[in-house]
C-alpha cells in the first residue's frame, strides 16, 4: 500500500491534501443552490394553436392533423396524444425516456416552422412548451387594497408585476383573478342597418383611429424634433364622439348614435381567494439556475417596500405559499439528523473501541469524506435537494465502516508486540483488499441506477452519486488519515475500572457477553 507509506512517512502531504478537500468542499457548499427536488425534465413536449372562431372538426382537419404529420417524423418519438375543441388545438409528443428534451423541442420547433404557411391564416402561431418542474411556480401571492377593482388591477398589472419581474432570478410573474377594464361597444343591429353600416366597417374605422404615428420632424440649426400625432382614446367620450361616417347631407353619424359604450369590466374566467377574501394572486416563477431560496427572500423584501409606497392606497400583499419554505425545513431536518448520525456513530464507536482516542481517529475521517463531497456535488451541477441530502445522511453509518476496519486490524498488530508505526502500515496492507472490495461492492450497486435514463432514475441520480462520491472518498480517508493518525498518536488500550469510563465499558462488555451467550444457547436453539 504505496499511499498508506506515503501517509506516514510523509504527513504533510495528507494535511494539505485533505486541507485543500476541505476548504475547496466549504466553498462548493456556499455556492450550491437549494431545491426541493433534482432537476428533471419528461421528455414531453406539447404544442398549443389558437384557432378562434374555428369549430371542433375544422380545427381538427385544418391544424391538429398537419401538426401531427409534422410531428410524427421527428426521432425517438413514443407517442402522440392530439386534442381538438372549439377554438384550440392540443398536440402532445411524449418521447422515449432516453431522448433529450430540450433537443426534442427544438425538433419540434423545426417541424412547425416547415408547416406554418399551410396553417389557417387566422390560426394564432403555435405554441411549444416542454414539462418541467421549474415551470411551478415557488411563490404565490396574495393581494389586496382599499381601492377600486379596476384600478387596483392596473395597479397590480402596470407597477407590482413589472417591480415583481425585475427582481434577480425571476423568470414569470403571472397574474390570476382580479376585475380587469375593458371598453364594452354594443352595437345596436337596427340603428346599424339604418345607416347602411356594417360591423366590419365599424370595427375597421375604431381599429384605425386608435393609433399614434410619426408625422414628421422639425429642424432647427442645434436640434431636431420628432412631432407624433396621439391618435390614442383618452376616455369613453372621445369613443363615443368618433365619426363612423357622414350622410348625403352632411350629417356626422357618431358611434354612440349606434352602439352602447361602456368603461366596463372583462368577465371573470378564474378567481382568486385567501381565507374566503377576494384577492389579485401573482405566482412567481423561478429561472432554470437560480436559487429558490435567493429568489424567496428578494421577493419577500420587494413586498415591504411595495407595501410602504403603497400604503395609502392599502395595499397589502401576503405571501399565500412559498415552496422555499418547505425546502428550507426539509434540508435542516436531514442536518439536524446527520449531526444526530454522527454523535451516535461516535457513541456505538466508544462502546466497541473502548477508547475515546480511537473513536475520535474514526470520526475525524467521517467531516473528511462528507465536506469533500461538496466538490463533486458543485462539480456534477446538483443541488441541495431532498435527494442529495438524503444521500448525505444515509452514507454516514457507512463511511465508518472503512476506518473501523483498518483502525481494528491496526490495534490487532500492536497487541502482537509491532510499533504503532509498523503495526499501522502492516495492518492496512493486510487488509487493504478486503477494505477496498467492501466499498465497491456499495459503489457497483448505485453505479447501474445512476448511468440509466428512467424517470425513476433521474430522480435518484444525485441520492446514488452522492452516496458513491463519499465512500470512495471514506476509503481514501481510511488509507491515508486513519494509519497517519494511529502511527502517531495510537496507543493500546488496557479497561482495569480504574475511573467511570472504564466501569462503565467493562459493565457493557458484560452485558453484552451475556447476551451472546443467551443468544447462543443450546436450549435456546432447542426451543426454536
Amino acid at each position: 500500500m504505496k499511499i498508506t507509506e506515503v501517509s506516514i512517512k510523509r504527513p504533510t502531504v495528507v494535511v494539505v491534501l485533505f486541507t485543500i478537500l476541505t476548504l475547496m468542499g466549504i466553498i462548493s457548499y456556499k455556492s450550491l443552490n437549494y431545491e426541493l427536488l433534482p432537476k428533471f425534465s419528461s421528455p414531453v413536449v406539447s404544442i398549443t394553436t389558437v384557432y378562434p372562431g374555428a369549430s371542433p372538426s375544422e380545427v381538427e382537419s385544418t391544424v391538429t392533423k398537419k401538426i401531427e404529420d409534422a410531428v410524427a417524423s421527428m426521432e425517438k418519438v413514443k407517442k402522440i396524444i392530439s386534442k381538438s375543441s372549439e377554438g384550440l388545438s392540443s398536440v402532445t409528443v411524449e418521447l422515449n425516456n432516453d431522448a433529450n428534451a430540450d433537443l426534442g423541442l427544438q425538433d419540434a420547433q423545426r417541424k412547425i416552422n416547415s408547416i406554418i404557411s399551410d396553417l389557417p391564416g387566422d390560426a394564432k402561431t403555435p405554441s411549444l412548451n416542454k414539462f418541467s418542474l421549474d415551470d411551478l411556480p415557488i411563490i404565490t401571492l396574495s393581494a389586496t387594497a382599499k381601492m377600486d377593482d379596476k384600478a387596483f388591477y392596473d395597479l397590480i398589472d402596470k407597477k407590482v408585476q413589472p417591480t415583481l419581474s425585475r427582481l434577480p432570478g425571476v423568470a414569470q410573474v403571472s397574474i390570476i383573478g382580479g376585475q380587469e377594464r375593458e371598453i364594452q361597444i354594443s352595437i345596436d343591429p337596427a340603428k346599424l342597418e339604418a345607416y347602411k353600416l356594417s360591423i366590419l366597417q365599424v370595427r375597421n374605422i375604431i381599429t384605425n383611429a386608435n393609433l399614434d404615428f410619426p408625422t414628421g420632424k422639425v429642424k432647427t440649426t442645434d436640434q431636431q424634433i420628432l412631432v407624433r400625432l396621439a391618435g390614442k382614446y383618452k376616455n369613453v367620450d372621445q369613443l363615443r364622439d368618433l365619426v363612423i361616417t357622414t350622410t348625403a347631407d352632411g350629417s356626422q353619424i357618431r358611434l354612440g348614435d349606434v352602439a352602447d359604450v361602456q368603461d366596463a369590466q372583462k368577465d371573470a374566467e378564474r378567481i382568486a381567494r385567501l381565507d374566503g377574501v377576494n384577492a389579485i394572486a401573482l405566482k412567481i416563477q423561478k429561472q432554470t439556475d437560480a436559487n429558490a431560496v435567493v429568489v424567496s427572500e428578494e421577493t419577500k423584501k420587494a413586498i415591504a417596500k411595495i407595501e410602504q409606497d403603497y400604503a395609502v392606497n392599502g395595499v397589502s400583499i401576503k405571501i399565500a405559499n412559498d415552496s422555499s419554505d418547505f425546502t428550507l425545513e426539509s434540508a435542516d431536518s436531514v442536518i439536524h439528523d446527520l449531526v444526530i448520525a454522527i454523535f451516535l456513530v461516535a457513541a456505538v464507536m466508544l462502546l466497541f473501541l473502548h477508547s475515546l482516542r480511537n473513536a475520535i481517529f474514526v470520526m475525524i475521517s467521517i467531516p473528511a469524506s462528507l465536506i469533500a463531497t461538496f466538490i463533486g456535488m458543485k462539480f456534477m451541477g446538483f443541488s441541495l435537494n431532498l435527494m442529495s441530502l438524503l444521500g448525505l445522511s444515509l452514507v454516514v453509518g457507512i463511511l465508518v465502516d472503512d476506518a473501523i476496519v483498518v483502525l481494528e486490524n491496526i490495534y490487532r498488530h500492536m497487541e502482537m508486540g509491532k510499533n504503532k508505526v509498523r503495526a499501522a502500515y502492516d495492518g492496512v496492507k493486510e487488509i487493504g483488499f478486503t477494505v477496498t472490495s467492501i466499498t465497491l461492492v456499495i459503489v457497483v450497486v448505485f453505479l447501474p441506477i445512476s448511468l440509466t435514463n428512467g424517470l425513476v432514475s433521474m430522480i435518484l441520480r444525485e441520492f446514488c452519486v452522492v452516496v458513491m462520491i463519499s465512500t470512495m472518498l471514506s476509503l481514501l480517508a481510511s488509507f491515508m488519515i486513519v494509519p497517519l493518525l494511529s502511527s502517531r498518536w495510537g496507543k493500546l488500550e488496557h479497561m482495569t475500572g480504574k475511573n467511570i469510563f472504564e466501569k462503565f465499558i467493562l459493565w457493557f462488555e458484560r452485558q453484552l457477553e451475556k447476551f451472546t451467550n443467551w443468544m447462543t444457547h443450546p436450549e435456546m436453539g432447542a426451543e426454536a
